[in-house]
């Protein structure tokens, strides 16, 4: 029998619970710092994300502040598993680095070997410098313009290529109202009245989901692009025949005297786009149409294209209105951050299924496309031969594995 002083002592002594202070094997450790980049307000994982990666066992180091331009606030990626910090250092002590926009230089100065880091890569604005630090830095950079899933497609292109497209026809919208010196024209019709005229240049993503948000508004749309199959796709896609043609000087000039608005939606995979309206076109335009320059982070496909920003958005030459923002997705910022935040929360959840990136590289051809410098070696062609760096074959440096 137990006298009752002996039970006691055992019955309510509190004692010390252990807990984890390292992360199992094979688990990540994924560090997200603020965007610092001009106007640029979206975050690379939202909370959903965030918790998803921490109840599979991950470490996610999110520092202070990173989601205020989503209107995410510190206690919700807190209470999703993130540890926040305020220190950019501690953040970059993570494996894994994921960006919206590119790195700045004072993050690539904490950049350590071995490490993974997503980013896109801007090629408009992309120098020779930043590619030779990151190859000194021996980390191993994917760029999200280059990766592909299963499918052969480029997920987070065609996701913020959605975004643009749908964003430009409501932008255009605003510009033609009275309030922001258009002439006072309601985008769509109304009865009675013959519709709005959108002339759509691009039939890919942007230009397909700029052809839907027009079409549901009731504007009468003309589609142009060089590519007959883009031009087949988007009617497909859309389910009705609209007017497309190919891109013929004549035509296309005939088209813009009498367009409200004009979508640019060209993409290069050069990273440069083609000028395809001259000035001269933009002077016989309609007094008081608009141009939505979505190719201005490429270049822009209009000669009287200049880059604009979210503070001063438009200017007006030769009576037109022109648009020319190149990060158009931040002026939606927590829509495109849930957007993005979707598809690179999958694919950094792919890693740890795979064994490691190694294995993840190994078995996708499609991530393999994405990295441009593994482990301080440049193995994108394209780079290699626009900077005069010599590349190195991603295959060849991971032969041992095929």
């Amino acid at each position: 029998m137990v006298d009752s002083g002996t039970y006691a002592s055992f019955s309510l002594e509190t004692k010390p619970e252990m807990l984890a202070t390292q992360l199992k094997k094979g688990n990540l450790y994924i560090g997200v710092p603020k965007e610092t980049s001009f106007q640029e307000r979206r975050c690379a994982l939202t909370p959903s994300s965030v918790k998803l990666l921490c109840n599979n066992g991950h470490r996610v180091v999110i520092e202070a502040g990173v989601g205020e331009g989503a209107n995410f606030n510190d206690i919700d990626f807190s209470e999703a598993g993130a540890e926040i910090v305020h220190q950019i250092e501690k953040v970059f002590e993570a494996n894994i680095i994921l960006k919206v926009a590119p790195l700045t230089e004072t993050e690539t100065d904490l950049l350590k070997p071995n490490q993974l880091i997503f980013s896109p890569l801007h090629l408009p604005a992309l120098r020779e410098e930043y590619l030779r630090k990151l190859m000194n830095r021996r980390v191993t950079a994917i760029a999200y313009e280059y990766l592909k899933d299963n499918a052969g497609s480029f997920p987070v292109v065609r996701i913020l290529s959605e975004i643009a497209g749908s964003s430009s026809i409501l932008i255009a919208s605003e510009c033609l109202t009275n309030t922001n010196g258009g002439q006072g024209v309601l985008l769509g019709g109304l009865s009675a009245l013959p519709p709005v005229k959108i002339v759509i240049l691009g039939a890919g993503v942007v230009g397909e989901y700029a052809a839907r948000a027009a079409i549901g508004l009731g504007a009468e749309i003309r589609v142009f692009d060089n590519n007959t199959y883009k031009l087949m796709r988007l009617q497909n896609n859309i389910g009705q025949r609209v007017y497309t043609s190919t891109i013929n000087p004549d035509t296309l000039a005939f088209q813009l005297t009498t367009a409200d608005v004009v979508i640019g939606a060209i993409h290069s995979e050069t990273g440069s786009s083609p000028c395809i309206v001259n000035e001269q076109m933009v002077e016989n335009m309609k007094s008081g149409a608009v141009i939505i320059d979505v190719s201005i982070d490429q270049g822009g496909c209009f000669e009287t294209s200049e880059v604009t920003n979210h503070l001063k958005p438009v200017f007006t030459k030769h009576d037109v209105i022109h648009y020319c923002v190149p990060n158009i997705a931040s002026r939606v910022s927590r829509t495109a951050s849930m957007a993005f935040s979707h598809v690179i929360s999958n694919l950094i959840m792919q890693i740890p299924q795979f064994g490691g990136f190694e294995n993840l590289l190994y078995s996708s051809k499609g991530t393999r496309n994405g990295v441009y410098i593994y482990k301080g070696k440049l193995t994108n062609q394209f780079l290699g031969h626009r900077f005069d760096i010599q590349p190195t074959n991603l295959n060849l440096l991971m032969s041992s594995r095929f």
